[in-house]
C-alpha cells in the first residue's frame, strides 16, 4: 500500500486561475492543469527568490518533493507558452495556510492575502 500523500502548505490561491493565448481554441486538447502546490513552488522560487530549501520549509514538506513540484510546473509552463495551451490552476494536495502564524515566512500568508491587507 502506498504512503499517503503529505499535505503542501500553500500561503494563497491565484488571483486568476486561466492563463494562455487569447486566440485558443476552446477545447480540453488546449488545456494543461496546473496544481495550486506547482504554482506556489514557481511562486516561492521565482517570484519571492527562495531557494528550494527555504522553500520546502515554507510548505513543510521534503526538499527534494519540492524539487519535483518545480520541475513539473515548469515544464507546463513552457508547454503552454511554447505550444499555446491554455494553462489553468487548480486542485493539487495542499492546505491553505491559515494565517494564525504571526509571520509565515514570505508575507503572502491567507491572512496577507499575498501582500494585500486583509479584508473581511
Amino acid at each position: 500500500m502506498p504512503r499517503p500523500r503529505k499535505w503542501r502548505k500553500v500561503c494563497c490561491l491565484p488571483e486568476r486561475n486561466q492563463f494562455g493565448p487569447l486566440n485558443a481554441p476552446i477545447n480540453q486538447d488546449h488545456f494543461l492543469t496546473m496544481t495550486v502546490d506547482e504554482y506556489e513552488t514557481i511562486r516561492l522560487i521565482d517570484l519571492e527568490g527562495f531557494t528550494q530549501e527555504e522553500s520546502a520549509d515554507q510548505m513543510k514538506i521534503a526538499r527534494t518533493t519540492v524539487q519535483r513540484i518545480y520541475n513539473d510546473a515548469r515544464k507546463k509552463l513552457a508547454e503552454s507558452l511554447v505550444k499555446g495551451k491554455m494553462l489553468r490552476i487548480e486542485g493539487g494536495d495542499y492546505k491553505l495556510c491559515d494565517g494564525l502564524e504571526p509571520y509565515c515566512g514570505c508575507g503572502g500568508c491567507q491572512k496577507h492575502r499575498c501582500g494585500r491587507a486583509f479584508q473581511e
